[in-house]
């Protein structure tokens, strides 16, 4: 069901059971699949591809001319979030990938070049500047930013009006402007790894690795040498960051 005050431009491609409210305008290049609820008053732009279950709230603006975005299944995306509505100052990063059953608050921006994994949470206000990279499940607080360029590990939580200028390393905890590394994300880390041994080797490394200096040497030949997959793949992380 499509609201007669809404504006589809020919060439958009719709699901027959997509309900759109009333007042929006759906570009040519936009793609909207099954299952999919607008509310009133929004702007989607550009080659734009929606799937299924997405739910977009009242006056929220998605792309412009020359973006490519795509929205993963069953993600909300809630009032007033900005998501690539102005033209990248890097030019050959027009591309957003919102992964799937992702929550999105009002006022986010996510700028272009930038992406999520999957069940990440960016709560009211946050700010997602040019070519960030969300890994999965990573909660980011309130009235925070996190600067062009940077990537943002698996199981990360950010706390609220925190500004993040380096890459967070997975399953940590961080606030702060400038945003700093708190201890890890133990609960994220009890929810997502059921053998308690895979916990206790990424406290280990932790302690060895990100002491009062970060040992990036040490991280490398971890992440080597290490016989658990999850310490390997916490050490390599730290090893190529800009951390």
């Amino acid at each position: 069901m499509i609201h007669k005050s809404t504006i589809v431009e020919a060439g958009a491609k719709i699901a027959d059971d997509v309900v759109i409210g009333p007042f929006c305008n759906i570009g040519k290049d936009v793609v909207i699949k099954s299952g999919c609820i607008l509310e009133s008053n929004i702007i989607l732009k550009g080659k734009l591809t929606l799937d299924e279950g997405v739910r977009v709230f009242s006056f929220a603006a998605i792309g412009h001319e020359s973006s490519e975005i795509n929205i993963g299944e069953k993600t909300h995306i809630r009032e007033f979030a900005q998501i690539a509505t102005q033209e990248s100052t890097d030019t050959t990063n027009t591309k957003v990938n919102i992964g799937a059953n992702n929550f999105l608050m009002a006022y986010v921006q996510i700028l272009c070049g930038s992406k999520t994994g999957e069940f990440c949470i960016l709560t009211n206000a946050v700010r997602i500047y040019e070519n960030v990279t969300c890994e999965d499940r990573v909660i980011v607080g309130g009235l925070s930013t996190v600067e062009a360029g940077n990537t943002i590990g698996t199981g990360v939580m950010i706390g609220g009006a925190s500004c993040v200028n380096r890459d967070i390393p997975p399953f940590t905890l961080v606030e702060g402007n400038k945003a700093t590394i708190k201890g890890l994300n133990l609960v994220g880390l009890r929810r997502r790894l059921e053998d308690k041994n895979d916990i206790e080797k990424i406290k280990t490394i932790f302690k060895q690795i990100l002491g009062d200096v970060v040992d990036k040497e040490l991280a490398s030949d971890i992440a080597i040498k290490h016989e658990n997959e999850y310490a390997r793949k916490f050490a390599s992380f730290i090893s190529t960051s800009n951390i």
